[in-house]
């Protein structure tokens, strides 16, 4: 019986991994931040849930505003499907709205920001600075450029081309885009389908461990 359940959970695991990477729609929740700011705005990362799976957000978007418990629904634009589709972009608030800053060179303003995201974890100290960057890519000067703001935006400028661009996902307010007065647009890092093709194979190598176990001991 215990095997049939770990192989059932399996084969659920593995229907879901050709959708990690889909674009679509989400349900989201903005749940929270994380402590730091600058004096008058909390920086990323912060938390949410998508369909009500928990996820951590990050902010490219210094126009608009989102609190604490608001809901709405998301375009979701996995960010290396964008890259490889014309008009890849067009459910995003920088690369949807020809008014941006950034309209034009979008994919690489994405990936910039995508690389940026990488670093916020192993950068606990300088989490102001990153998310300065990152809303300094989207809105050019937006906010001050001090030297430690300028030294990510190089970084971001001379490294994006290393991530894995199908491992990003931007999550954009659904309906008519605009570039003020709708809720604000976020990076969130998906769920690599490798990982997930692992922990299947764990899973199910522990359940015919358990099946082979079990039978010796019968």
């Amino acid at each position: 019986m215990r095997f049939v359940r770990l192989l059932a959970f399996a084969v659920a695991v593995l229907a879901l991994v050709p959708f990690a990477h889909a674009d679509g729609t989400a349900n989201m929740v903005f749940t929270g931040v994380n402590g730091a700011n600058d004096g008058m705005y909390y920086v990323s990362p912060y938390t949410g849930t998508a369909n009500g799976q928990t996820v951590v957000l990050f902010c490219d978007d210094i126009k608009n505003e989102v609190y604490i418990g608001e809901t709405w629904v998301a375009n979701v634009t996995n960010l290396g499907t964008a890259l490889s589709t014309t008009g890849g972009f067009s459910n995003t608030r920088y690369g949807g709205v020809s008014g941006s800053p950034v309209y034009s060179f979008a994919g690489v303003a994405y990936q910039e920001a995508a690389w940026l995201t990488t670093q916020f974890a192993s950068h606990p100290s300088d989490l102001v600075s990153l998310q300065y960057a990152l809303w300094d890519i989207m809105n050019p000067g937006s906010e001050p450029v001090t030297g430690a703001v300028q030294n990510w935006l190089t970084l971001a400028a001379g490294n994006y081309s290393s991530i894995n661009p199908y491992d990003f996902s931007i999550y954009t307010n659904n309906g008519k885009l605009a570039l003020t007065g709708q809720v604000q647009e976020f990076i969130v890092r998906t769920p690599e389908p490798g990982s997930l093709v692992l922990l299947v194979c764990g899973i199910l190598a522990l359940a015919a461990f358990s099946f082979v176990r079990s039978r010796a001991i019968a």
